[in-house]
């Protein structure tokens, strides 16, 4: 039995929120895209809702068993900003409280307002109750939930939804009962500010090409129905002026406007004009949502241009232009322009000739327009161009189609090229130094030096001192403040790099001469030896040089100085001894006790012995020291220990390196401590 009234009411239930079949919505309000604005501090009544709609809406909501579906069933939408955060409180009464009235927010920011009819993300909040009476949001404990779904013994009245500063929203009114009655539409109980805290002012005023109509831009959104059509809220000085009508912009779908077109009765000679808002013949001058006016007085100016296309002014063309920039103050019709470039003309100093003209073009219109030339302009001076009729049997034309007046010109000013080419000067000092020169030409006022990448200058003819020679790279780039040029690397080859070398006989033994290798580096023009004898010479390869046989050995300086080209000298010093005798002998005893004589056992004066082996033993024949290096001496140890005092054996082998023979000698030595 229960599950029966169960039924029974929830047939009801689905019957009284039948909707009609869907029908499109006509009157201004009743479709997102021309919801009504409210103001968050009046009450919106609505006398009457036309019947329409019928649209399913996404919700948040889940759909009653999954047969009735959320629709805009005789809507009204309504829109407005959040300024403030927080939440929002409204209530929606019925006039005839035995009605069902639900709603429906959303989050239209950046969104088209359609998207509501696809998109259950922007939903914010609802209440879909299927009760009669006075509905809304309200904080609780009359609103209890954010979302409040269909079906008997829901309740009216959701939770106060979230808003969020600088958001737009819609809110949709949808009217369940057949009926048309109206309601009444009241904001308050949240948190949220969504009225605009902003005083309504008039903003700019721009005329019309054409000088019959001046547009008059708001500050923010104010109502359609405050403006009179026949602009009485507007006045204009100086005479002639006489207005006639006016537009509220977006008015025609719409109740609000954010611009005012102003038409005058005739056409407004070209000078300065000041538009003035005061109340019109309605008693107020504009008023936004929520009553505010712009206050009477405000004004504005606006100019009516020559009625022609006049040449503004020409971009500062750069170095060796091969395209001028023509700016206009009104925006030439594209079509107009002559692709051949022959509405312009270039005069100057040296040739110039047009090849083609490309406006830069919006919409059909062009503010500036590039004029190609045939060849870049290299020479300094002041040119013009200088507007002609083209070739396509018109001047340019502006917006109104006005002509530009033929043989109007602008001047500007161009910069000669530079050229970055440099000389140079090898100079040798103390070190070796480049003077570089640049000649200046054309105004170059900057030079930026780069030398190897590791030194820079900014002056014209630097001094560049080098301490490692050998390759260099130099760069400069020049400027006269409008045209530059940068040179490519130069190889810059220091020949100056001067390195004195050589090798020399290192011992020279009785009877015997030195030799000397050049091996000097650089570009050497000269060579001076001293061989340490009493004996120069110039030769770049000398001939081998005697010496007198000391009484002792003796070492002795030889030096080379050489010089290149520049100038430039270097020297080497190579050390020779000089041998008083090169007979090898072995000592008959050594005493190593470090007093710096005769401390070490080793074959004296094996200087020019090839193939040595010199070992010594001990009386038990072990062998304790061997080396094939004359200059490498035993000095009496043997495992780092001292050697016992005694005699040792010692056996010698060589080649004579001028008889070829092989020579043996033993013999024995005393060690004394």
């Amino acid at each position: 039995m229960l599950s029966r009234i169960v039924t029974i009411l929830l047939f009801v239930f689905l019957f009284l929120h039948d909707s009609h079949a869907q029908t499109t919505c006509t009157t201004l309000g009743q479709n997102p895209s021309t919801a009504f604005p409210v103001c968050g501090i009046s009450t919106f009544f609505q006398t009457t809702v036309p019947i329409c709609g019928g649209r399913q809406v996404p919700s948040i909501c889940p759909v009653l068993f999954n047969y009735l579906p959320f629709t805009d069933k005789n809507p009204f939408w309504y829109k407005f900003t959040c300024y403030v955060s927080g939440t929002l409180g409204f209530i929606i009464k019925p006039k005839t409280l035995a009605e069902d009235y639900d709603w429906q927010l959303y989050d239209v920011t950046n969104r088209n307002p359609d998207d509501v009819f696809f998109d259950s993300t922007m939903v914010v909040g609802c209440n879909w109750s299927g009760e009669f009476g006075v509905t809304g949001a309200a904080p609780p404990p009359l609103g209890n939930s954010l979302v409040e779904c269909e079906g008997a013994g829901v309740p009216l009245f959701s939770d106060t939804p979230p808003l969020l500063a600088g958001h737009n929203y819609l809110l949709l009114v949808s009217h369940y009962s057949n009926s048309q009655s109206g309601y009444s539409l009241t904001f308050g109980g949240g948190t949220a500010v969504i009225t605009d805290p902003n005083a309504p002012h008039l903003q700019n005023a721009n005329a019309a090409c054409d000088g019959n109509s001046v547009t008059v831009s708001l500050n923010k959104k104010m109502r359609c129905s405050s403006l009179s059509a026949d602009g009485s809220e507007f006045s204009i000085a100086p005479p002639p002026g006489q207005i006639v009508s006016a537009t509220g912009i977006g008015c025609t779908n719409g109740f609000d406007m954010d611009s005012v077109r102003i038409n005058f009765g005739s056409q407004l000679p070209a000078g300065n004009y000041t538009i003035t808002i005061h109340d019109g013949n309605d008693g107020n001058t504009l008023v936004d949502y929520c009553d505010l006016s712009v206050s009477q007085g405000e004004l504005k100016t606006f100019s009516i241009a020559p009625y022609f296309a006049a040449m503004d002014s020409i971009a500062i063309p750069g170095c060796a232009p091969d395209v001028l920039r023509v700016v206009f103050k009104n925006g030439i019709r594209c079509s107009s322009i002559a692709a051949d470039g022959s509405d312009f003309i270039v005069l100057g100093p040296a040739p110039a000739a047009v090849k083609a003209a490309v406006g830069i073009c919006n919409n059909g219109f062009a503010t500036v327009i590039d004029v190609q030339l045939s060849k870049p302009i290299t020479t300094k001076g002041i040119f013009a161009v200088k507007l002609a009729a083209g070739n396509d049997g018109n001047t340019l034309l502006n917006e109104c189609f006005f002509q530009t007046p033929a043989g109007s010109m602008l001047n500007f000013v161009t910069s000669d090229t530079v050229n970055a080419e440099f000389s140079y000067t090898v100079e040798c000092k103390k070190n070796n130094s480049v003077h570089y020169f640049h000649n200046g030409n054309n105004e170059v006022n900057i030079w930026k030096w780069n030398f190897d990448n590791v030194r820079t200058s900014g002056l014209q003819n630097p001094f560049i001192t080098y301490t490692i020679l050998g390759q260099k790279q130099t760069q400069l780039i020049v400027s006269n403040g409008v045209c530059s040029d940068t040179s490519a690397f130069v190889p810059i080859f220091l020949g100056n790099v001067l390195k004195a070398k050589f090798e020399a006989t290192s011992i020279i033994c009785p009877g015997d001469l030195a030799n000397f290798t050049n091996q000097c580096l650089g570009n050497v023009i000269s060579w001076n030896w001293d061989f340490g004898n009493g004996i120069n010479s110039t030769a770049k390869l000398p001939p081998p040089e005697a010496y007198r046989v000391p009484a002792v050995n003796t070492d002795v300086p030889v030096k080379l100085t050489i010089k290149d080209g520049f100038g430039c000298l270097d020297s080497a010093v190579q050390t020779i001894t000089v041998a008083s005798t090169c007979n090898i002998a072995v000592p008959g005893a050594f005493t190593p006790n470090n007093d710096g004589i005769n401390d070490y056992l080793y074959p004296l004066n094996a200087y020019k012995a090839i193939d040595l082996l010199f070992r010594v033993y001990d009386r038990f024949g072990q062998l304790v020291f061997e080396t094939t290096n004359f200059l490498k001496r035993w000095d009496g140890r043997v495992r780092g220990r001292d050697a016992d005092m005694g005699t040792y054996v010692w056996i010698l082998h060589y080649t004579n390196p001028d008889t070829g023979k092989h020579v043996e000698q033993k013999g024995t030595t005393i060690l004394i401590r």
